[in-house]
């Protein structure tokens, strides 16, 4: 490929990275967007600054023809929509192109029992704490990761969320039991040397830098399989667990939207069908009949 047609790829992806950097999206996003934009140049053959509203119609095809995800089709469409709307300027490109639908399906989460098992099963007092975050506070993986020593506020009993999914800072309920653990942590850390002054609640291998999230993942399975559970236990799934559990304890689930960062309610509302606490105790009207049995 000669230099004259590589110039206008390479202005292309220098003005698009500049077009994401004035809106700041975030680096995760910014790399997504890239890898779309690049794999519609490898089926082009060509830059995409040329394509037809067609060229992007059979480009959907051949994701779909691939077997590639819903998920990663509308990545990709988003993707697409920016390249031809904000860098472009050729929004009647991408008009037509559609998001496909996402079949929502329940979370699996974990009963008290099965939490408690996990927890008595993790023998790593660091591994432990955050875990506890995730359950006890509701975190997400990557929140758990990026806490500091400072985010702990034991007067108000709450724990800070910086820059948490979405950009967002909150706080985050810091439970008694939750703090006892995150004290018995600090001194653990604090005598082998892992906690520096304003530095990570969970650092790494180097305490210069936080757990990476891979770590962290690797840690919970394999305190999983100690506890010999047969469900697929993941950060995550302990974060379903904490506000499923608090719906069953008949926190307004407004509250658990909240605590758990969600912009929309709809999110938040999933967990009201898998509480079957909640659902024990609603009476049916098949009951209210009086039938003969």
């Amino acid at each position: 490929m000669s230099q004259a047609t590589q110039q206008p790829i390479s202005t292309l992806r220098q003005r698009l990275i500049e077009d994401m950097q004035l809106r700041k999206l975030s680096p995760k996003t910014q790399s997504a967007y890239i890898r779309a934009i690049k794999k519609l140049a490898a089926y082009l053959g060509h830059s995409p600054d040329t394509a037809t509203r067609e060229d992007l119609r059979q480009f959907q095809l051949y994701l779909v023809e691939q077997g590639t995800s819903r998920i990663t089709i509308n990545a990709t469409v988003t993707a697409l929509r920016f390249l031809f709307e904000v860098t472009l300027d050729r929004q009647d490109v991408v008009d037509k192109l559609k998001t496909v639908p996402v079949p929502r399906k329940l979370p699996v989460v974990l009963s008290r029992e099965e939490v408690r098992r996990l927890l008595e099963a993790t023998t790593s007092l660091k591994y432990k704490a955050a875990f506890s975050v995730a359950y006890g506070a509701g975190l997400r993986i990557s929140e758990v990761t990026a806490l500091k020593i400072s985010d702990i506020d034991s007067k108000r009993m709450t724990l800070h969320v910086e820059q948490g999914k979405g950009r967002k800072d909150r706080y985050a309920m810091l439970s008694p039991m939750l703090l006892s653990i995150l004290r018995a942590w600090w001194r653990e850390g604090h005598a082998r040397g892992l906690m520096l002054d304003r530095g990570w609640l969970f650092p790494g291998q180097n305490p210069v830098n936080p757990i990476t999230a891979r770590h962290l993942s690797r840690a919970i399975r394999a305190a999983a399989a100690d506890a010999e559970m047969d469900k697929r236990v993941t950060m995550h799934l302990l974060r379903h667990s904490y506000a499923t559990h608090l719906l069953e304890q008949k926190v307004d689930i407004r509250v658990i939207q909240v605590l758990l960062g969600h912009s929309k309610l709809e999110t938040t509302s999933l967990y009201t069908q898998v509480a079957t606490d909640v659902l024990q105790e609603v009476t049916s009207p098949l009951e209210t009949l009086s039938l003969p049995t």
